[in-house]
């Protein structure tokens, strides 16, 4: 690919990366607008209990800026406080005042300043004076007093503020269900448009990910442009359907494919990862448990020898997982076999180990090939916008895109160049940055 084909693929797997965290963070937030608002417009929280005995239980100050609330509609109620008295006398006093004044009022006074209020600590605040009745006080700017339940609704003001729970005698003693509520009237507003510039980020990325795939270069038939001498020693091609593929599989496929995922579960173990990195399934180390890795490793570090057995599993199944990521990928429509090689062809040489491999890089070639993780990483959020547009493509036309299928392929082929260099240690050769070299 050019440099110009790269920044704009860059581009457009960065918009579509937004564009996912805005359509998470919309969903997240219309659902918590429809499942956790009240019957009116409040979000509350669980009732929490407060026991102590000392004479007030205080939150924390709290500043509210000129700024902040040019985002909150002054016109309704911003914050509810509702709280149950359990004692059976006296009555419950709620109040909210300026931090100046509160301080003041509690001077010398014992009480528990709240430190957590999801799982209560409290902080305690010694004192020696018995403080006069909460009622008796001019200074609240809202308050609320009464013998079982009460509900304190106030209209956010610019200011530091603190909320103190008491008795509305002063005594000591205390045990109340506390639950906040906070209203929020831009909430909806904000989720919808988050998912408006989703929708618009991921077109824009989609535009830019198929100006940068279509016209790609291609492999030639014997999977390589370059000289054979500077051919890279591990490769794989994908022959291109010449006939129309089958619209009712291909929208099935998920459905469809189940039998062999299972089959490939049961060989790779608990390794097998669907979907990493917004991409289809494919080689990486958390998914290469079924390979024979450590111990090859070993082998070539102490022995210096690839154990051809060995080498024979690890082929035949990375044919079977190219040829399953394939049919995933709607590249062909042939059901995976188990051991036919179809239409992927792998070419994986057997290595002479004594003079081909270092017998100490198997030790650090993992870390080696960190790059090329983040690259396909990255790569993968386009293969999986591209498998959705061919899927598309396919209902309608009956065709897979040939630069989109050569794209996915490349991906596939880079993948396992990768694999082969840094887990099934085939090769010393550092793999290229490239979908086809």
């Amino acid at each position: 690919m050019s440099a110009g084909r790269i920044v704009l693929l860059v581009l457009g797997i960065l918009l579509a990366l937004a564009s996912f965290s805005f359509l998470t963070g919309g969903a997240l937030i219309l659902w918590a607008d429809a499942a956790l608002t009240d019957e009116d417009g409040f979000i509350t929280t669980s009732p929490r209990n407060l026991q102590r005995d000392s004479h007030a239980i205080v939150t924390e100050p709290v500043e509210i800026g000129r700024g902040f609330m040019w985002f909150w509609d002054r016109a309704r109620a911003d914050i509810r406080i509702t709280g149950t008295q359990n004692l059976p006398d006296p009555d419950l006093f709620i109040g909210i005042a300026t931090q100046r004044d509160l301080d003041a009022y509690l001077q010398d006074v014992q009480h528990d300043e709240i430190v957590d209020l999801r799982e209560p600590e409290f902080r305690r605040v010694p004192g020696q004076v018995q403080p006069a009745p909460p009622d008796e006080e001019d200074f609240w700017t809202v308050s609320a007093q009464g013998p079982d339940t009460e509900t304190l609704d106030w209209q956010l003001e610019p200011g530091t503020y603190r909320t103190v729970f008491m008795n509305a005698d002063a005594s000591p003693e205390l045990d109340i269900d506390v639950t906040l509520g906070v209203m929020v009237p831009w909430l909806f507003g904000l989720g919808v448009g988050l998912l408006v510039a989703a929708v618009f980020l991921l077109l824009a990325g989609t535009v830019l990910i198929i100006f940068a795939v279509r016209g790609s270069r291609r492999p030639s038939p014997n999977g390589d442009e370059a000289p054979p001498h500077d051919r890279y020693p591990v490769s794989l091609l994908v022959d291109y359907p010449e006939r129309n593929l089958n619209r009712l599989t291909t929208f099935f496929r998920p459905i469809v494919a189940l039998p062999i995922l299972f089959i490939l579960a049961f060989l790779l173990g608990p390794g097998l990862e669907w979907g990493s990195g917004w991409g289809p399934w494919r080689f990486q180390a958390s998914i290469l448990v079924g390979f024979v890795i450590i111990p090859t490793a070993v082998m070539i570090v102490f022995r210096q020898k690839y154990t051809r057995w060995w080498y024979d599993w690890n082929v035949n199944l990375a044919g079977l997982v190219a040829r399953v990521s394939t049919y995933l990928a709607l590249l062909r429509d042939e059901y995976p076999s188990t051991d036919e090689k179809q239409a992927v062809h792998i070419d994986l040489p057997y290595p002479d180990v004594k003079a081909d491999l270092n017998r100490w890089l198997p030790l650090i070639k993992w870390f080696l090939a960190i790059p090329h993780y983040i690259v396909l990483w990255f790569l993968g959020v386009a293969v999986f916008i591209i498998i959705i547009i061919a899927w598309f493509a396919i209902l309608f036309t009956g065709r897979y895109p040939r630069d989109f299928f050569d794209f996915v392929a490349g991906v596939f082929r880079w993948s396992l160049r990768v694999a082969a260099y840094a887990f099934l240690l085939t090769t010393d050769r550092y793999p290229p940055f490239s979908l086809t070299r």
